[in-house]
């Protein structure tokens, strides 16, 4: 069955290769009319974890509270803030930003409501508020609110009054916000059920729809970014300005992963190409896996905009992926028809093609395979962008099989044999053989130290964690890091976090009950009769959760029921709030004041309240999961809480939920992984010894990094988790060349038929020296992903292209030395 599907293969490229070539032609084609469509995203949906409960609360607060994406610009004049002059230039630069299409309002210090300067009183604030620039205001006295409000302290000014922040928020989506709704629950119903034909082809055009108009909102964000720092560079001349802003961050991150996706493929092109030309020189082969692997990366975008399949920061490098894989593919099959001809210098072309297609075919769909399932196992991250991640490498290693296998025979068949021009006095065979000689030479220590290495490594994975700051996945000179120091040390802090306390149970059932027996008697009493929270006894409560939250080191900025008590208390001249009070405040505030001092942080019926908090991601003892069941933990012990009353949201547990999730992720990754190549190898060489050596070099690389990785304190992210399925697979594919070209010097009729030192060197001649070629390429232009601006690619680059060097060490030195100590191999029959 085997012999006869391969035949069919040769008749089919080598015996037609016109055929074959344009078939290729014709799928190229079709690729490229879609090229086009291929886009880039760098949401904050893209950051979530899939299936997150978390993700869906949120969501419920934000409908509830209000949340409207902004962006936020610092601006520190060089002389004193509230000077005619500076507030002129303020009162410029808000107008400019006010053209801006994307900005839909400004907030600063110039709009904001004053009611201390000088003081007003409830009735007062009734018929209207005055702002900084209204003729009755008192600059000082402003000053001294600003910097001392409860409200604006560390949110619009800083403490010291020499910064303030101008927030803009962007022009609202409504269509894109009921789109994604349904389509979330859709996603949910499909779940949990199966779908109907109608609700499945409703899913799938909401989908296509919000990809559309995501895609065009990314665009005018990243347009509008471009004008807005265009603008603030004419305020630089007397005055410190950053830009900050998650949509800022995104559109930044974006620039970035373009960037280094040109960089990354550009570098690695001019590398392969270099590297062809000093292994083979000879144009043909330096053309021909050059052009593969043009055909396979252009055809992979192709295929990503056909499917509307945006790219996200973690996927970002699949590029230079499916282009080494390619060409690891056709190194070796350009390697083994070198060696092929020099061993028949007359043999014909056709010849050539066909023993190089039967001597690789087998082990390379082995290859495809294992570093389909490598990739495949980032599917039980249950992160999106990892997921996403894994779904294009196995599409991309497709390709890449497809074409390599369609374009070799297709191309060279036609073309005449040539002179061979193999060698083994070239420098990759010295260097190979020096590996076969000290590792027979020195087999022992040799064992003893891959044993040392791998016992460290065991350790420092224990030290393994996923802790980090986002605002350490930037260097230094981004915009984004010096905005994110800004914004932490002058106003308030970068993440958001949401606490949102419910009234007991008991309490709901009770007012339920109350509500069905006496029906409109509910609420007679006002608002502070019958709500939970909005009375002068569990303010009280209210501001001591407020002052707690506010004394936690790694929080800035507190907002609270609290924070609104402390300006109505101004209002009533600085007396205590009673009931009736509080009543008579809350009907008589005006919409707008209302809109900012209580609709942000109680509901309707005063039986829920909210926190708005600022978390200092700067902060270098920021530790997220501690932060967050430490506030849990203490706010029920401290405040006799009921753990059902509680809810921690926003994005800062969001982003948690993630990094806890890759620790678990990883090992699950790794285990399985590991289990199904083990499968694979035992059954391709039909023996399981063999199988579980094969494995041992890559598992020694993976582990190696990821323990490296423990001791020098460098947590698991987004990108570097991937690093382990990476490793696997490209790892294991040299594992598999070599073995089976191994087991085929032990086994077969030449001169290293059973003597498995001479089987070693043999090998070490020819595929070792493919495995190199592929090897040096993959390190070295993993290397040149240090210059990226996204620390964690960067972190990416470096440690995958330490763990391709890692797994080539170990396939020439421990996978051959295990051989010959263990001889897994069976004795060849005697002749």
């Amino acid at each position: 069955m085997r012999q006869s599907l391969f035949s069919a293969y040769v008749r089919a490229t080598v015996g037609h290769p016109l055929v074959a070539a344009l078939l290729v032609a014709l799928l190229f084609g079709l690729a490229l009319v879609h090229a086009p469509e291929f886009r880039l995203d760098a949401s904050s949906d893209s950051l979530v974890l899939e299936s997150d409960d978390d993700l869906a609360y949120y969501r419920t607060v934000t409908d509830r509270y209000g949340s409207e994406e902004f962006i936020v610009v610092t601006y520190t004049p060089d002389g004193d803030l509230f000077s005619d002059d500076t507030l002129a230039r303020l009162q410029s630069l808000k107008q400019e930003l006010l053209d801006v299409d994307i900005i839909a309002s400004v907030t600063s210090i110039l709009d904001v409501p004053l009611i201390q300067s000088p003081p007003m009183g409830l009735a007062e604030v009734a018929q209207g508020t005055r702002t900084l620039l209204d003729p009755g205001t008192n600059r000082e006295m402003a000053r001294e609110e600003f910097v001392n409000s409860p409200l604006y302290r560390n949110l619009l000014v800083s403490p010291d009054g020499s910064t303030t922040a101008i927030q803009g928020t962007l022009t609202p989506t409504p269509e894109l916000a009921q789109l994604l709704d349904e389509r979330n629950e859709l996603r949910r119903l499909a779940a949990n059920e199966t779908l109907s034909a109608e609700q499945a082809a409703r899913l799938e055009a909401v989908s296509a729809r919000y990809d559309t108009l995501s895609a065009q909102r990314q665009a005018a964000i990243t347009d509008g970014i471009e004008t807005i720092r265009q603008i603030m560079d004419g305020y630089r001349d007397d005055a410190e300005l950053f830009l900050g802003g998650v949509p800022m961050i995104a559109s930044d991150m974006i620039d970035f992963v373009r960037s280094d996706i040109e960089l990354f493929s550009g570098v690695v092109g001019v590398l392969l190409i270099l590297l062809l030309a000093l292994a083979f020189r000879r144009l043909r082969w330096v053309v021909l896996p050059a052009t593969i692997c043009t055909v396979v990366v252009l055809s992979m975008v192709g295929l990503l905009g056909f499917m509307e399949w945006p790219v996200t920061v973690v996927s970002s490098n699949f590029t230079a992926l499916t282009l080494i894989i390619t060409l690891s593919l056709t190194v070796h099959l350009v390697v083994r028809h070198l060696e092929l001809h020099a061993e028949h210098p007359d043999a014909s072309q056709r010849w050539l093609v066909t023993e190089t297609l039967r001597s690789k075919l087998a082990p390379s769909i082995f290859t495809t395979l294992t570093t389909i399932v490598s990739f495949a196992s980032l599917i039980i991250a249950d992160i999106r962008p990892v997921i996403d991640f894994g779904l294009m490498m196995v599409c991309g290693v497709a390709l890449a099989f497809l074409f390599t296998f369609l374009l070799y025979p297709a191309a060279l068949t036609p073309l005449k044999p040539g002179t061979p021009s193999i060698g083994q006095t070239d420098v990759t065979a010295r260097i190979t053989q020096g590996f076969a000689g000290t590792i027979e030479r020195f087999g022992g220590v040799t064992l003893a130290i891959y044993a040392t290495v791998l016992i460290a490594a065991v350790i420092g994975i224990t030290r393994l964690g996923v802790e980090n700051r986002f605002i350490d996945y930037f260097k230094p000179s981004t915009e984004i890091y010096q905005g994110m120091v800004k914004i932490d040390k002058k106003l308030g802090g970068t993440t958001p976090l949401d606490i949102i306390i419910n009234a007991p149970q008991d309490f709901l059932d009770e007012q339920a009950a109350f509500a069905e027996e006496f029906g409109d008697a509910l609420g007679s009493g006002g608002l502070s009769a019958d709500s939970y929270w909005y009375n002068s006894y569990e303010l009280e409560t209210v501001q001591a959760i407020h002052d707690y939250l506010d004394s936690l080191p790694e929080t800035g900025k507190v907002l609270s029921l609290a924070t609104t008590m402390d300006m109505m208390t101004q209002l009533n001249d600085g007396e205590p709030l009673s009931n009736f009070i509080l009543s008579i405040m809350y009907n008589r505030l005006p919409a707008d004041i209302k809109s900012i001092l209580i609709d942000p942080y109680m509901s309707d019926d005063g039986n829920q309240i909210r926190f708005s908090i600022r978390v200092i991601d700067s902060d270098s003892n920021l530790r997220r999961d501690a932060l967050l069941k430490k506030i849990r933990s203490d706010l029920i012990e401290q405040f006799d809480l009921q753990p059902e009353q509680l809810r921690l949201s926003g994005l800062l547990v969001l982003y948690n939920n993630v990094l806890q999730s890759l620790f678990d992720s990883q090992i699950k990754t790794m285990g399985t992984v590991f289990v199904v190549i083990a499968l694979m190898l035992a059954v391709l060489f039909r023996s399981i010894p063999l199988a579980l050596i094969g494995v041992v070099p890559t598992l020694f690389a993976a582990a190696s990094i990821l323990g490296l990785m423990g001791w020098l304190g460098i947590p698991l992210d987004i990108m570097t988790i991937t690093i382990a399925a990476i490793t696997i697979g490209i790892g294991v594919d040299n594992t598999i060349h070599y073995t089976h070209r191994f087991v085929e010097e032990v086994t077969g009729d030449g001169p290293a038929r059973g003597d498995y030192w001479a089987a070693m060197r043999n090998t070490h001649g020819s595929v070792g020296r493919a495995i190199y070629y592929t090897s040096i390429t993959v390190t070295v232009g993993f290397s040149i992903l240090a210059l990226s601006n996204f620390v964690p690619i960067m972190y990416f680059g470096l440690f995958t292209g330490l763990a391709m060097l890692l797994a080539l060490i170990a396939n020439l030195t421990l996978l051959p030395l295990l051989f010959a100590v263990i001889k897994p191999i069976r004795r060849p029959a005697a002749s």
